[in-house]
Order: C-alpha cells, then sequence, then structure tokens
C-alpha cells in the first residue's frame, strides 16, 4: 500500500476504518453503490476520503446489465457498502496498515529527521 504524504489525510485514515479499506489494495472486493449498483474488481487504491479505485472491473446497474471496464474511480460519498473478503484478517490489516502510517511519520528515527507533532495551538506541523 502506498501511504498518502498528506498530514490531514494520514491523520483521517489513522483515527477511522477506512485504515481497513487501505489495506484492501491488491485484493478483489465488491463495492456497493447508492444507487443500488456493484462494482466488482482489484482495488488499486482507497484514500482517506474513501474514494475508491478499481480496475478490472465487472460493473452491474441497477437494472442488472453487466459491463466490463478497465478501470472504474468511485467517490466515497457514492459508496453504501465495501464487501471484506471472508479470507481477510481484519486485527491484523489493521495493525499492519497502522505500522505503515507510523513508519512514515517517524521516517527517520525518534531522535532525528522530519516529526509530525501538535503545536501548543493545536495545529500540525512537519519539520
Amino acid at each position: 500500500m502506498e501511504v498518502s504524504h498528506s498530514i490531514r489525510e494520514r491523520t483521517i485514515a489513522e483515527n477511522s476504518l477506512v485504515i481497513l479499506l487501505e489495506g484492501l489494495q491488491g485484493q478483489v472486493t465488491t463495492v456497493d453503490l447508492r444507487d443500488d449498483s456493484k462494482a466488482r474488481g482489484r482495488v488499486v487504491n482507497v484514500d482517506a476520503f474513501m474514494n475508491v479505485r478499481l480496475e478490472e472491473v465487472l460493473y452491474q446497474d441497477r437494472r442488472g446489465h453487466l459491463t466490463k471496464l478497465a478501470d472504474l474511480f468511485i467517490t466515497g460519498r457514492n459508496i453504501r457498502y465495501v464487501h471484506i473478503p471472508d479470507n481477510m484478517d481484519i486485527v491484523e490489516t489493521i495493525k499492519a496498515q497502522l505500522a505503515k502510517i507510523h513508519r512514515v511519520r517517524n521516517f527517520a528515527g525518534k531522535q532525528t529527521g522530519r516529526k509530525e507533532y501538535l503545536t501548543k495551538k493545536g495545529k500540525k506541523d512537519t519539520y
């Protein structure tokens, strides 16, 4: 998984279950949409706002018509439900994703390098 470079996106992912969806990268899953359509494909990317990009997609519209697509981008606000594969260990996936975020956050070690922290005013800074 590619970890976002934005502090805001990493913070959102770290504090929500979007981190579980980010762990779906490379897995084949089904996404149910709010308009009663469905898309099944391999997850390429999920961002902190739950936007999902799928490849090798089988798209079923609300009338049941099937369409094969090479690539599909779904905005988070249009998602009703994301199916988590049965073979996925949810707890381990969340732990692995948190570890990736923490590695990016402290990539130079505890004593040196860039750090993200709260200033006294409550805003995040990067140095």
